[in-house]
């Protein structure tokens, strides 16, 4: 089954926004409509089947998301803040020829290599020149839907294949556990060039739930009155989030939230005393830890929010259709209390790097997903992550190469050497510090600000 045809099996006709709030609202039965005719488009195009996707969470990002998939294109969302270096080399990679992006984007990057450049404005012009009633393409739900860029070990962006399977069996899996139901609205902060913030858009899709966009978190107040003003029963962050709410908001912890049901957190370790405020501020909203990967398609394992207080720290058990093991070195598993890595089975598992077949291997090996992360079980199986076997650093949810930033701050003048690691930040839950060696003599201040200056202009914000 087509993952499109998945996510409106029983939604198509619904007159019911599926994005609600101030910013855009869409209902069902519209998006179906409009994400058909962006299918029927893209298939008059003599283009590559890797299609790219920049810009911030609208309709005009969702619209274009699922009429790519519709279309049994491949798309390829990116982060709207992606350097030229970086959005190179994926379009090199991929063989890209169209991309869809918002307006500023276009402005910002160079995007003269690519056969298509749609933005908002020329798409409502597609759009309306699509006439389509029953659009139907066959696809196996083996095939390859989406590719979602990573960090890369040597800083080079890796490219985590998908298919409509594996979006299929975790959105279900996320739907069950989660008590998914049409009555769900959930707050959305997360971007959806985020496997996180893509399983948000997933479910309440397939549920008939609803969505109220939020691209201002900044704005803490925005947060608080959405909540409220819209009813929202749920919000998913990374630890960041929780700690910005927790600690800079000063009206978060005293405010009443009578429709919010529950709050999803993944993205890299909430630290406990986070967990435990929150629970203590909010004890009437279900708080559910969960660990996943890009390479798990979104969702691993998630602490029942029955048993946060008593396991405090843990990431839970495997979701339904999920099967998890720590093992050592060997690949022998482990027994409680033993430390080694946390490896996953399930529908849900990648097919691999796109065209990196070194990396594909070491990462699945014998039906099983290698984290990297370094995880032990304790005598009811439950499942504590205890440091991160590969390099990668999570800042604010998302995944840097230190090496990356190294390359980067190598070639200012007068440096010689430099070393970037994570260390432990209240509200961040990691931050970046780099340690510069260079030349003898020189005017240290100087060359402070012309690194500062250098990063700023070569790296995205959040490196």
């Amino acid at each position: 089954m087509n993952i499109f045809d998945y996510f409106f099996e029983n939604t198509k006709h619904l007159d019911k926004d599926f994005v609600a709030g101030n910013l855009e609202q869409i209902s069902f039965k519209e998006l179906y409509q409009r994400s058909l005719r962006i299918a029927s488009y893209l298939t008059t195009l003599k283009a590559n089947e890797n299609v790219l996707m920049i810009g911030q969470n609208s309709v005009f990002y969702i619209s274009v998301y699922l009429g790519v998939m519709k279309s049994g294109k491949v798309s390829v969302p990116l982060d709207f803040s992606v350097e030229q270096q970086n959005l190179d080399f994926i379009t090199d990679l991929t063989d890209a020829d169209t991309v869809f992006c918002g307006e500023r984007i276009k402005n910002i990057l160079d995007l003269t290599r690519f056969k298509n450049v749609i933005d908002p404005t020329e798409l409502d012009a597609v759009i309306n020149a699509q006439e389509v009633i029953n659009y139907s393409v066959s696809i196996d739900s083996h095939a390859l839907t989406q590719i979602i860029f990573t960090s890369g070990s040597t800083g080079k962006p890796k490219g985590v294949m998908l298919s409509h399977q594996n979006l299929m069996v975790n959105t279900d899996s996320i739907i069950s556990y989660l008590k998914l139901t049409e009555d769900d609205r959930m707050l959305v902060v997360l971007p959806f060039y985020y496997c996180y913030g893509l399983s948000l858009l997933h479910t309440h899709l397939r549920v008939g739930g609803s969505i109220v966009l939020n691209n201002s978190f900044i704005f803490l107040g925005s947060v608080v009155k959405d909540l409220n003003e819209f009813k929202c029963s749920g919000f998913a962050g990374v630890p960041s989030h929780f700690q910005i709410l927790l600690k800079k908001s000063k009206s978060f912890k005293n405010t009443e939230f009578p429709y919010l049901r529950y709050v999803t957190q993944a993205g890299g370790k909430l630290h406990n005393v986070f967990i435990e405020e929150f629970v203590k501020s909010f004890p009437k909203i279900d708080f559910y830890v969960m660990y996943g990967q890009t390479e798990a398609t979104a969702r691993l394992s998630y602490l029942d929010p029955s048993m946060v207080v008593n396991k405090l720290g843990s990431i839970g058990k495997a979701i339904p259709g999920v099967e998890i093991q720590i093992v050592d070195d060997n690949g022998k598993i482990l027994n409680e209390n033993k430390e080694g890595e946390l490896i996953a089975k399930g529908s849900n598992v990648m097919s691999g790097y796109y065209k990196n077949e070194v990396e594909t291997f070491k990462t699945l090996r014998n039906g099983w997903l290698y984290t990297g992360d370094i995880a032990k079980k304790d005598a009811d199986g439950f499942i504590y992550i205890l440091a991160r076997k590969k390099e990668i650093l999570k800042i604010n949810g998302k995944r840097v190469s230190p090496k990356e930033i190294e390359e980067v701050i190598l070639k200012v003048p007068k440096v010689i050497d430099c070393t970037v690691k994570g260390i432990y930040d209240e509200i961040q839950g990691e931050a970046l510090m780099a340690a510069v060696v260079v030349e003898f003599d020189e005017n240290k201040e100087e060359i402070y600000n012309n690194i500062k200056r250098f990063c700023k202009k070569n790296l995205a914000l959040y490196k």
